[in-house]
């Protein structure tokens, strides 16, 4: 049985539906952040309507893109260095109102 849904493992259907939700709030956010992380800095995209295979898309394609690495946890994209000025411009040339953040 499922904790959640109290339906059968094979019949649940709360796997689906999380990969579905979307996770941002629709203000695209891009900013630079140094804060737990050894002074070292990281892009960081907030805000994308998007749900998870599609975040996980598009950092992959950020992050290539860049030329580093990076992940995407928690709704966010985060993109190894200070790389915020070229992640806006792929943002807004794939259609994303995307807005620099922070100092």
């Amino acid at each position: 049985m499922c904790p959640l849904c109290r339906q059968p493992l094979t019949a649940c259907s709360c796997k689906s539906q999380a990969a579905a939700r979307v996770l941002g709030d629709g203000k695209v956010r891009v900013m630079r952040e140094t804060s737990g992380r050894g002074g070292k800095a990281v892009t960081v995209v907030r805000g994308l309507l998007l749900d998870e295979a599609a975040l996980q898309a598009l950092g992959k394609q950020l992050k290539a893109a860049c030329g580093s690495g990076g992940t995407v946890k928690e709704g966010a994209i985060e993109v190894q260095g200070d790389h915020v000025d070229k992640v806006m411009g792929l943002l807004q040339a794939r259609g994303f109102a995307a807005r620099r953040a922070g100092g």
